[in-house]
């Protein structure tokens, strides 16, 4: 059983001027990231622009960021597509280059067919009967419009390659009734920065936070004052990032979340059109939400 418990970024995807990927830019970014405790990296997940990065690029971008991950950092690959088919094809390509398990995002152009349980049932088990890593279910229903409901996670759960789930709803109760009702050793995770403490009290394994791109420590912090008991210490860092991380996931999004890596010394860069850079306005209210954290 692979072990997730810890915080790991879904790293952005770094572009120069031209909307390339920009190779020195994600060393430099991860150099920086192996630098603290993060159990690992997410790479090409939503907060890395999945959507608009072609086959190739992401192969380059997995194989770039093993390269440049410490040896102690878990690899995580972002693998989901609508077609079991496709989305099978880059989880073994991930594996092939190294990746220990593959987030695989629910499918969810067609709304109406795949609302129901059955569905998304058919649809992760036919991708794990195939998959040769494990597969984490990544649920992040304000972007799909689509969530997958906590008995269909239960029964995914008995699955002997689904080994976890990244629930990013942001919805404490569906996390505890997973927690309770999946198999033993199933792991939650969950990818709400502003909910990281209460998540963590409850049992959630660890976390798959956007907001540790751009403050890692601070992250970190609330995660090993839960370990260490501290609790004081938990709500008080919980309190330091939740307006923080709000900005930069809910209201700005990637391009938010790009220019407070800027601000901390990471490279964040533009993001890919059609997503536009952040306005004055926007970058001053993230200015001063991160002016006290620590990258």
């Amino acid at each position: 059983m692979i072990n997730l418990q810890g915080i790991f970024p879904p790293i952005t995807t770094p572009f120069d001027a031209d909307g390339e990927l920009f190779r020195l830019k994600l060393k430099h970014n991860i150099e920086r990231w192996n630098q603290t405790a993060l159990a690992g990296y997410v790479v090409c997940g939503s907060t890395g622009e999945s959507v608009m990065l072609s086959f190739e690029e992401k192969l380059r971008l997995w194989e770039w960021a093993a390269e440049f991950a410490a040896p102690d950092k878990l690899l995580i690959a972002g693998t989901g597509m609508e077609s079991v088919r496709e989305t099978v094809e880059l989880t073994n390509r991930a594996a092939a280059i190294g990746y220990r398990a593959a987030m695989v995002r629910t499918p969810h152009y067609y709304k109406n067919l795949l609302a129901n349980p059955d569905a998304q049932i058919l649809y992760f088990r036919a991708v794990a009967d195939q998959a040769r890593i494990p597969i984490m279910i990544y649920n992040w229903p304000q972007a799909t419009g689509l969530d997958i409901a906590a008995e269909a996670v239960a029964v995914l759960s008995e699955h002997p390659n689904i080994i976890a789930i990244k629930e990013s709803s942001g919805n404490l109760e569906k996390v505890m009734r997973m927690i309770r009702e999946v198999r033993p050793g199933f792991q939650v995770l969950v990818g709400s920065a502003p909910t990281l403490y209460p998540s963590l009290l409850v049992g959630a394994a660890g976390a798959v936070l956007a907001f540790a791109n751009a403050a890692p420590l601070a992250t970190l912090a609330v995660w090993e004052a839960v370990r260490t008991r501290e609790y004081e210490a938990a709500r008080d860092w919980q309190n330091r990032i939740s307006h923080a991380a709000t900005l930069v996931t809910t209201v700005y999004g990637v391009p938010g979340l790009k220019y407070a890596m800027d601000l901390k010394g990471y490279y964040g860069g533009p993001p890919r059109l059609p997503l536009t850079p952040p306005g004055p306005e926007a970058r001053l209210r993230i200015e001063e939400a991160f002016r006290d954290l620590k990258g």
